[in-house]
């Protein structure tokens, strides 16, 4: 896996791409994470076959704080994903978008014409923020993605809400990620999602013409599964959301092997 850094709107970036050279896979990463959650899958068989791209958003894992603080919000993250791809030659590409990363994927789904189809997990897509409290589990550690400053304990709740109940999954990488990222981004989020400033992601998702899979964590705690069951996406693989047993919110972390798999059927059964 190699690491460089890519401009896009005035924006350093970092970004990690694997040894893959098939079809590209753009991941991106949830709100207080890095590219770093991506090292399993990159560093494992499906990096090996297909080019997966993994960035740093803006105040996040090892990119920079935005110099524009507009970028810490739903269109201004859209906007860095789709320039990330186009400059990395990737408009084809799949986009794999994990909790925050997955509304980022929808959100930039109307600028991304010629991506190949979409992936969303411990993602509700919501139209307002009335639909917040359906879409989401009441769960109190979330409030930490929205706080500016955040302390180790903290940290570490809000870390384990995204494991299964029960877990003995480590949370030393999760809390390091969450403990770097630039408090601004979690603010600045939180007034861009008060504020309505995001797209309807009902309606993106229920007019979306390209594949659309929605993975959902057995032991998930923080997403509502009967709020995605009661959604129309047309497009949606298989014609279901697609249950993934031994984890909660981060399968990729925790059940790095069976999300592989299922991510890997998607992608090779695309046109």
């Amino acid at each position: 896996m190699s690491e460089n850094t890519v401009i896009v709107a005035g924006q350093e970036l970092v970004c990690r791409e694997s040894a893959g050279t098939g079809r590209p896979v753009v991941l991106v990463h949830g709100n207080s994470s890095s590219s770093r959650t991506w090292h399993a899958l990159m560093d494992g068989a499906f990096g090996a076959q297909f080019r997966c791209l993994a960035l740093d958003l803006p105040g996040h894992g090892r990119s920079k704080p935005a110099a524009d603080t507009d970028l810490y919000s739903m269109p201004g993250y859209a906007g860095i994903v789709a320039g990330f791809m186009a400059a990395t030659s990737a408009e084809d590409a799949v986009v794999v978008g994990w909790s925050l990363g997955g509304h980022i994927a929808l959100e930039a789904a109307p600028q991304l014409p010629d991506a190949a189809g979409f992936v969303i997990f411990g993602t509700p897509p919501v139209g307002s923020p009335a639909q917040l409290a359906e879409a989401f589990l009441p769960n109190p550690a979330m409030n930490v993605g929205f706080t500016a400053e955040v302390d180790a304990d903290a940290a570490r709740s809000y870390a384990a809400s995204f494991l299964a109940p029960g877990s003995t999954f480590p949370l030393t990488d999760f809390v390091a990620d969450i403990l770097a990222t630039d408090g601004a981004a979690r603010a600045g989020l939180m007034a861009s999602i008060g504020a309505g400033r995001f797209t309807d992601e009902v309606q993106i998702a229920a007019e979306l013409s390209q594949p659309l899979a929605v993975l959902h964590g057995e032991g998930e705690q923080l997403v509502s599964l009967d709020y995605l069951r009661k959604l129309t996406m047309p497009t949606m693989w298989r014609g279901g959301v697609r249950i993934l047993p031994g984890a909660g919110h981060a399968p990729q972390e925790e059940a790095p092997e069976k999300f592989a798999a299922v991510l890997t059927e998607f992608v090779t059964e695309l046109p």
